[in-house]
């Protein structure tokens, strides 16, 4: 298989940053998703898929739903380009049933604007939604390209230079 003849998937990446200036990491479950997630990579800030004809931002606001249960949330910011990474090449055939390189994400930051208990990694999307993750915190945001696997780094490092601006108390 030819990597470079793969599209990238369309995705977008979410800093829910609470009134303090920390950013939402949510820890993936052990199980959940393919191996190259599972060990000490397994934190990461929440992101997912963008469906046919869906904006950028709605995805940004329905993925942070069904991964956190987060409604009460209000938009900071939006990252000023996609941002690229590749898959492994040993990981080609298990992501994403081998149809993508990698994918291209559309980072958004919000202020997380509720109290903590709104958040529910465990029955996400208000339970209707398959749990990704087992816990949650709230951790420095120039931290995050450390907890990330390495191959994603280099997005981690572009959304800290993003978004650094609004990782502030209010």
């Amino acid at each position: 298989m030819d990597q470079a003849t793969l599209p990238y998937r369309r995705c977008v990446g979410i800093a829910l940053f609470n009134r303090a200036g920390k950013v939402f990491v949510a820890r993936r479950r052990g199980e959940a998703g393919p191996e190259h997630v599972r060990g000490p990579y397994r934190w990461q800030m929440p992101q997912g898929g963008i469906d046919p004809g869906e904006e950028p931002l709605a995805a940004a606001i329905r993925e942070l739903f069904e991964e956190t249960n987060v409604r009460n949330a209000t938009l900071l910011a939006e990252a000023p380009e996609w941002f690229t990474y590749d898959l492994p090449r040993e990981m080609l055939q298990r992501a994403w049933r081998g149809g993508y390189r990698g994918q291209t994400q559309r980072w958004f930051a919000f202020r997380f604007t509720g109290e903590d208990e709104e958040i529910d990694v465990r029955h996400p999307g208000g339970g209707d939604h398959p749990s990704e993750f087992d816990e949650w915190r709230w951790e420095d945001f120039a931290l995050t390209p450390e907890l990330i696997i390495p191959f994603k780094r280099p997005v981690y490092e572009q959304v800290v230079n993003a978004f650094g601006h609004v990782a502030v108390a209010q």
